[in-house]
């Protein structure tokens, strides 16, 4: 049986990071990867180690964007890249573009929350995050965190009170024991709706 020299290269950075060995882990890769620069795997094991292990968002994110220099239509490479860029407006531009690439490649619930995430957080697109967190529910309906997120949404961005409500009932429904879900569905229903469960009519333009 042939050794792969990647592999074990990997395996010895994965084994050094649960030493907290993490500037040896990234010496190991960047060693292994002088002798093999066009090999993607190691290279992604470099970036998320950057990211996740030395806290080197810069440099993890330089790694990203050479795997995907070398393979332009790597997803995972993409999703990684869309996930930590997604979080600091200064690479919007960049996000954006991977973003419509993987959303002209993907459907996946996964994808639609990770988006609307990113709409309702760098680029004040509620409505259109209002209707990518239902594109997730609609392919994963039963995924708490996507409920969870659209119910955020609903209620502090697009002020959907009666669907914020139906959020949160559902939510309760699956964690009835959670003071902190109860607490804002009791604030909702005494400051938006009446006492027979309608919502209260604006008064002058405002809601009470």
């Amino acid at each position: 049986m042939t050794s792969d020299p990647a592999y074990e290269a990997i395996s010895k950075a994965r084994r050094q990071v649960n030493g907290n060995n993490v500037n040896g882990a990234i010496n190991t890769l960047e060693t292994y990867l002088a002798t093999d620069p066009h090999n993607t795997k190691p290279r992604m094991e470099l970036a998320k180690i950057a990211i996740y292990d030395l806290k080197d968002l810069k440099y993890g994110i330089m790694q990203l964007e050479i795997v995907l220099d070398l393979e332009p239509d790597n997803i995972d490479a993409m999703k990684a890249a869309v996930t930590v860029m997604g979080k600091d407006k200064k690479y919007n531009k960049r996000t954006m573009e991977l973003f419509e690439k993987l959303l002209s490649m993907e459907s996946s619930a996964e994808l639609y929350n990770l988006y609307a995430k990113f709409l309702r957080r760098q680029t004040g697109d509620f409505k259109q995050a209002g209707e990518y967190y239902e594109k997730a529910l609609a392919l994963s309906p039963n995924d708490y965190d996507i409920h969870q997120n659209y119910a955020v949404l609903l209620l502090n961005d697009l002020r959907d009170y009666e669907k914020a409500k139906k959020e949160l009932e559902y939510l309760m429904s699956i964690k009835p024991n959670d003071a902190n879900l109860k607490k804002n569905y009791d604030r909702l229903m005494k400051q938006k709706f009446d006492k027979n469960g309608n919502l209260k009519k604006p008064i002058f333009g405002f809601r009470r």
